[in-house]
């Protein structure tokens, strides 16, 4: 069943962007079959506006990651949602507003904490003040906790037994590689609104895995 509209969104050009990621993971017929699948059909064909106007239902996300473990199975959906986040990243969100300064030189050249504690609170700041997306980051000794409040992959899922936000896992792993020049670094959710917890939870680790 595709999740009843949330009246929670994002801008339109995070639909576009995440459309146009769908398409580079899966192809065209790929991406054409998924929408019709999650009942998103009007999508195809059918970009959505280049602007910052909220028009991209929460639920719309939630339908996608649904679709993507539908038709593949759950551990088939979980590494194209994965895939999905970080096409995600590279086909857009790398250049909203606090992260363009990123890529700058004077950013470069910064020890690894330093771009850490800069880049993974300016991307949750961006959600929060482009879309509902309500996100915060806390640190600890040896990770930052980035807690998603306002979640679209749980909008109407309930139940699971699992966390289920692969496309936020795999968003949140490539901008880190961004941020940090190249490196890997291991995300885990640890709270998921569709388990029942009150929020996404997001543990990385500081030290990069590569």
């Amino acid at each position: 069943m595709r999740p009843q509209p949330s009246g929670l969104y994002y801008p339109n050009k995070f639909g576009r962007i995440v459309i146009k990621a769908l398409e580079d993971v899966m192809g065209k017929n790929g991406l054409n079959a998924i929408l019709n699948l999650a009942q998103l059909s009007q999508y195809i064909d059918n970009p959505f506006p280049d602007n910052l106007e909220k028009g991209f239902d929460f639920a719309d996300i939630a339908a996608i990651n649904l679709a993507l473990e539908d038709m593949y199975g759950p551990r088939g959906g979980r590494g194209l949602s994965l895939r999905l986040g970080r096409a995600m990243f590279s086909d857009g969100l790398k250049n909203f507003g606090a992260l363009a300064g990123v890529g700058d030189l004077a950013f470069k050249v910064l020890p690894l904490q330093a771009k850490l504690r800069i880049g993974i609170p300016a991307e949750a700041k961006i959600f929060s003040q482009i879309s509902d997306q309500h996100s915060t980051v806390t640190e600890t000794e040896n990770e930052f906790i980035y807690t998603i409040h306002k979640c679209s992959e749980c909008t109407g899922r309930s139940g699971s037994d699992k966390p289920i936000c692969f496309i936020a896992v795999g968003l949140l792993q490539e901008s880190l590689k961004w941020v940090s020049g190249g490196n890997e670094f291991r995300v885990n959710e640890s709270k998921c609104i569709a388990m029942g917890d009150e929020v996404c939870e997001f543990v990385i680790q500081k030290e990069p895995i590569s």
